[in-house]
This record gives C-alpha cells, sequence and structure tokens, in this order.
C-alpha cells in the first residue's frame, strides 16, 4: 500500500487542510498507517501534480492561506483501481522478537522490564481503542454499512492489542518460570 491511497480515503472521508488531515491521520488511519506530517505534506503535492486530487484556499482561511484538498475524479478512479488489487498478507518485522530470540540464544538477560513495558503500552492503546468504540459505536446506535466496516477495522485492532497483553503476560510467567 501505498501513502497516497491511505491519503486518498481520509480526503474522501472529508476534505481538510493538509494540516487537519495530518491530525484526523494521526487519530484513524494512523493506528495501522503511520507517517509523518512531513510524509503526507510530500505527497499532498505529489498526487495534486498527478491530477488526484485538487487544493483551493478557502475564504474563511484568512492570512494563513491554509490550502483545502479535495479529491478528483482522477484520484477516486485510482483509489478504487488500487482497492481492487489483491493485498499481501502482512510482514512482520519486530525488533523485539529478534531480542526475545537473543535472549533464548545467549541466556537469562532479563528482558522482563521491556515485556512488562509492552503489556503496559499494549493496555493503553486498548483503553483508547475501547474509548472510541464507546463514543463512536454504541451498542444501541444502528450502523450504517460504512459505520460497521469502520467498527470492524477497529475491532481489528481491539483483538490485535487484547492477543498482544495476553501474549505478554504469558511471557512473563515463562519468563518467570511459572
Amino acid at each position: 500500500m501505498s501513502l497516497a491511497h491511505a491519503v486518498l480515503t481520509s480526503l474522501l472521508e472529508k476534505a481538510s487542510s493538509g494540516y487537519d488531515l495530518a491530525r484526523r491521520f494521526d487519530k484513524s488511519i494512523g493506528y495501522f498507517w503511520h507517517a509523518t506530517h512531513q510524509q503526507i505534506y510530500r505527497e499532498l503535492a505529489r498526487m495534486e501534480a498527478a491530477g488526484w486530487i485538487e487544493s483551493s484556499i478557502p475564504a474563511d482561511a484568512g492570512k494563513t492561506r491554509k490550502k483545502e484538498y479535495r479529491v478528483l475524479l482522477a484520484g477516486r478512479q485510482e483509489l478504487a483501481r488500487w482497492a481492487q488489487e489483491e493485498a499481501p498478507p502482512m510482514d512482520l518485522r519486530d525488533e523485539f522478537m529478534v531480542k526475545l530470540r537473543a535472549d533464548a540464544v545467549l541466556g537469562e538477560i532479563n528482558l522482563t522490564p521491556e515485556v512488562s513495558r509492552h503489556v503496559r503500552l499494549h493496555e493503553e492503546r486498548l483503553v483508547q481503542y475501547r474509548a472510541i468504540e464507546a463514543r463512536d459505536f454504541p451498542a444501541t446506535k444502528p450502523l450504517t454499512r460504512a459505520q460497521q466496516i469502520q467498527y470492524m477495522i477497529l475491532k481489528k485492532g481491539i483483538l490485535y492489542e487484547q492477543g498482544e497483553i495476553d501474549w505478554g503476560r504469558e511471557m512473563l510467567a515463562v519468563m518467570a518460570g511459572t
């Protein structure tokens, strides 16, 4: 996947300035496709040059001259083309797993504090996801198809974080010899 496709998706959800897009990106797509604000701005310029998006300066921009970006027909067509391609399975590159393998080979090097830290980080992210779930997807609210898809994406994140927490706790028990 390219950053361009993530940006197109986000802009189709809501036309935005580069700044607002980067902030929204951090709070949504950024949970599973990370990009720096600088990368997003470079991608916006490239996509505008390709004719996928256009920018304009809203009347209320004042002296900031902040551009607002929106997706053009060519951008919609590109996103639809890309979305129909086969997606490869996720490649996992996890430095921490290599460190654990090193611990297994070298003997006890006490990675318990690091495993505990990872568990805490995943617990924090799970709390964030659960808050989003409660705010955006209450059980009493009927969901549109688009909302159901968004909820299923969030649910995958919830299951991932819960799996990492469970795995980390089990690893801590292994490291403790229990």
